[in-house]
C-alpha cells in the first residue's frame, strides 16, 4: 500500500472548538457520505514540511467530516519510466484519484517552483484513463512550504495544474513561509496564522466539495467530448430542452 498512515489523526491541540464548526458544509447539500479527499505532498525528506502540513490537514478535514487519504509517492516511477505505466503505485495513485471528490495538493517551493516529486504525481493523473476521469470535475486546495520568506510561486503553478485538470480549485489557499520554524520537534504545526489559514483553507475546500457534489457531473459535461464518444443528446432527458419547452 502506498498510503501515508496518519499518526494523531484526532489530535488537534490548537483548533479552539469555540470558533471552529464540525459540519461547516451544513446546509450547503449533503454531508453523507463524507466527503472523500485525496492528499498529495512533494517531498521525500524524512522530516517533510510538505508531508507535515499536510498531516494538518487530513486532521482537519476529518475534524470537518472528511475522509481522507495521504498517499506517499516514494515508490513512484518517474513518468514514461515504465511501459504503459504498469506500475503498482502508479495504479494505486490512480485508484485513490478515482476514490476521491476532492484533493489537497502540498509542495515545498524548490528554486521558485514545486518539486519534481509533486509535478510525477500530477503527471501520473491523466485527463482521461478507459473512460475515466481521475480529476475531473474534482475540488481542489493548493498549500505550499517555503524555506524561506513567503512564497506563492508554488500554489500559482499548482492552480495552473489544477485548471490543466479540470479540476474546480478553491479561491483560498495557504503558503507557510520559514516552515522550518513552524512545526515542533514533534512535527506537529505551532499555533500561528499559517495554522489558522490551513484551517480556513480546509474549511473552505469541504464547503466548496459538498456544494458541488450533486452537480459535478453536469458542470464538466462537454460537447466535444460527447461529440467524440458519439452521444447523442435524448431531447426527452435533456434539462435544458425541457426548460425551454415549459417556457
Amino acid at each position: 500500500m502506498s498510503l501515508h498512515t496518519l499518526p494523531h489523526p484526532d489530535h488537534l491541540p490548537h483548533l479552539d472548538p469555540r470558533f471552529a464548526h464540525e459540519h461547516p458544509a451544513f446546509g450547503l447539500g449533503a454531508i453523507t457520505p463524507p466527503p472523500r479527499i485525496l492528499l498529495l505532498y512533494g517531498s521525500l525528506r524524512e522530516r517533510s514540511y510538505s508531508r507535515l502540513a499536510v498531516e494538518e490537514a487530513a486532521r482537519l478535514l476529518r475534524f470537518f467530516g472528511a475522509e481522507t487519504r495521504i498517499f506517499d509517492p516514494k515508490d513512484l516511477p518517474l513518468p514514461d519510466q515504465v511501459a504503459g505505466d504498469d506500475h503498482p503505485a502508479v495504479h494505486e495513485l490512480r485508484e485513490h484519484a478515482m476514490w476521491s471528490e476532492g484533493m489537497v495538493w502540498c509542495s515545498p517551493e524548490r528554486h521558485g517552483q514545486i518539486t519534481g516529486i509533486m509535478k510525477t504525481q500530477i503527471d501520473h493523473l491523466p485527463l482521461e484513463m478507459k473512460g475515466l476521469r481521475p480529476t475531473q470535475g474534482r475540488t481542489l486546495a493548493v498549500m505550499q512550504v517555503s524555506g524561506g520568506s513567503q512564497s506563492f510561486n508554488a500554489v500559482n503553478t499548482l492552480r495552473l495544474l489544477g485548471r490543466w485538470m479540470r479540476m474546480f480549485t478553491i479561491p483560498n489557499q495557504s503558503s507557510v513561509a520559514k516552515a522550518f520554524q513552524e512545526f515542533d520537534e514533534a512535527g506537529r504545526m505551532k499555533p500561528s496564522s499559517y495554522y489558522d489559514r490551513i484551517v480556513d483553507v480546509m474549511e473552505e475546500l469541504v464547503r466548496f466539495t459538498v456544494l458541488l457534489r450533486p452537480h459535478a457531473e453536469q458542470l464538466v459535461d462537454r460537447y466535444s467530448e460527447r461529440k467524440s464518444a458519439g452521444i447523442v443528446i435524448d431531447p426527452a432527458k435533456d434539462l435544458s430542452s425541457i426548460a425551454v419547452c415549459q417556457r
